[in-house]
């Protein structure tokens, strides 16, 4: 690495309409360097990525790259100057084909001035291919899953001329395969002296792929350190301000009688011959790779998904459902993968959020009780313990485990007797995390049957009283919480037997 950092951001701070977001944080990035920048959420991290890629203007502070000073205007500047972000929620356009994403505003022409399309599809595929994606490059880009969307926003960003390269929560939706070719990107970008800032908590990857970590709480710098010289515990410590001595509290409650039941429910194409049962009580884990069928497992359930065959009960009634709604009378609620594009309305205030699953409940000759709905809110916030300045905050300022706990409370308000819950901590932090696996708990001794849907294996193992393991749309195994193990998981999701 050279002496000359290739990046620094000196004294940055950043003041919004009554809250000081940064304070004096300080970065200086090598060439070549892989920096982690972790912190729990709302302690910064992503205002700062904001002021480096353009979207914010710093309040005070100053930003040199390669020992020149620049006033980076907006993200347009930024990518002009080899910043380049890769963003958790994948800001892509899904009506235009992967290979005009990759290269969207810098598409190759023919001779004539018009778009080059063989050229940028041959190009597109390269870029795919560095990273092991085989997909088809002309395909439109909502034909394909997240987890390769997000490949396609990796391939966008290392096809461009890059000096620094921003990776927000990379793997969020990526199979543990997909980590790997992300991992591999990385070396490479390190290995060209691209200087890479990667923002994580899954903090075994911080682990694996950085050489220094730089930890911030509530809008400042705590400590940079090499990784060589800092463990999990005292990561953990840093980021929350406490010890941290067993995230996953596992709290085991009687389980009671069955409450969903599900019988050879079929979805062509996609689910087939799926049977379940899920008590009172019981947190049943449901693992799989990417593609298995998780979620769509979760929206016919939901009535979200129609299926051709198959029965769903409901305490023994059989339910026919043709809409959500239906699910809903019958004590289904869902709280989904994608909390800000399915579970949330963002500029909508949190009071709005909690209650929209009730207001029929909420009104009165057609009219919504302002009082009710604020005392359904207040309760809720109280009783989930949300972090927020007041019920008429937008959701969309408020962290990501806030967010969470916000789309959970408005399913709770419902009074579900089943909580169908699809990656409940992607994208927290682990002090938001072990915050989560606490209510899960809570509501699971209140009788309350969830089947937890989750990438994240030592959850799994933790939190399921029992664990269906799903391959290509079927139920390949059913383990018990106690004794599975993630290498026995891992066998049944890829097809095998043990």
């Amino acid at each position: 690495m050279q002496d000359t950092p290739l990046l620094e951001m000196r004294q940055i701070s950043k003041v919004f309409p009554g809250v000081r977001a940064l304070n004096q944080v300080s970065i200086a990035l090598q060439a070549g360097e892989v920096r982690a920048l972790v912190g729990e959420n709302g302690a910064g991290k992503s205002t700062l990525i904001k002021i480096l890629s353009g979207v914010y203007q710093p309040t005070e502070g100053e930003i040199v790259l390669n020992g020149q000073s620049n006033t980076i205007q907006d993200p347009a500047h930024a990518l002009k100057l080899g910043i380049i972000p890769v963003h958790q929620e994948v800001n892509l356009e899904p009506y235009l084909s992967i290979a005009e994403n990759i290269y969207i505003g810098r598409q190759p022409r023919n001779r004539f001035g018009l778009i080059d399309f063989g050229q940028m599809n041959k190009d597109a595929a390269r870029w795919l291919a560095e990273l092991g994606v085989a997909t088809d490059p002309s395909l439109p880009l909502g034909m394909i899953s997240i987890a390769e969307r997000q490949m396609v926003a990796i391939a966008r960003a290392v096809s461009l001329d890059a000096r620094v390269v921003i990776f927000d929560e990379p793997t969020s939706s990526l199979t543990l395969r997909e980590t790997e070719r992300l991992f591999t990107v990385v070396r490479r970008l390190k290995a060209k002296n691209i200087g890479v800032i990667y923002i994580s908590h899954r903090l075994e990857e911080i682990f694996r792929i950085c050489d220094t970590l730089t930890v911030m709480r509530d809008g400042g710098l705590v400590s940079t350190k090499a990784i060589a010289d800092v463990n999990t515990d005292s990561v953990i410590r840093m980021m929350i301000g406490r010890d941290l001595t067993d995230l996953y509290q596992k709290t085991h409650t009687p389980i009671g009688s069955p409450v969903l039941e599900v019988k050879h429910l079929t979805v062509k194409g996609i689910l087939n011959d799926i049977s379940l049962t899920l008590h009172r009580g019981e947190i049943l884990g449901i693992s799989g790779l990417v593609g298995a069928g998780r979620t769509e497992l979760a929206r016919a359930i939901f009535g979200d998904l129609a299926y051709q065959a198959g029965e769903i009960l409901v305490d023994g009634k059989l339910i026919r459902p043709s809409c959500p709604d239906d699910c809903i009378a019958a004590g289904i609620g869902l709280v989904p993968e994608d909390r800000k594009d399915q579970g949330l309305v963002l500029p909508m205030p949190v009071k709005n959020n909690i209650s929209m699953a009730v207001l029929g409940r909420l009104a009165q000759l057609g009219v919504i009780r302002g009082r009710k709905e604020a005392q359904l809110a207040e309760e809720s916030v109280r009783r989930l313990a949300i972090k927020t300045p007041s019920i008429q905050q937008q959701v969309q300022f408020l962290s990501g485990g806030n967010q969470q706990r916000v789309v959970i409370a408005k399913w709770l308000a419902t009074h579900p007797k089943v909580l169908l819950i699809d990656e409940p901590t992607r994208g927290i932090d682990v002090g938001a995390k072990s915050e989560i696996y606490a209510l899960l708990n809570r509501l699971a001794s209140q009788g309350v049957a969830i089947l937890m849907i989750s990438s994240e294996l030592p959850e799994i193992l933790a939190m399921s009283d029992r664990i269906l393991v799903m391959h290509q749309g079927r139920i390949r195994a059913e383990l018990p919480g106690k004794s599975a193990t993630e290498e026995t998981i891992m066998r049944f999701a890829a097809g095998q037997t043990v």
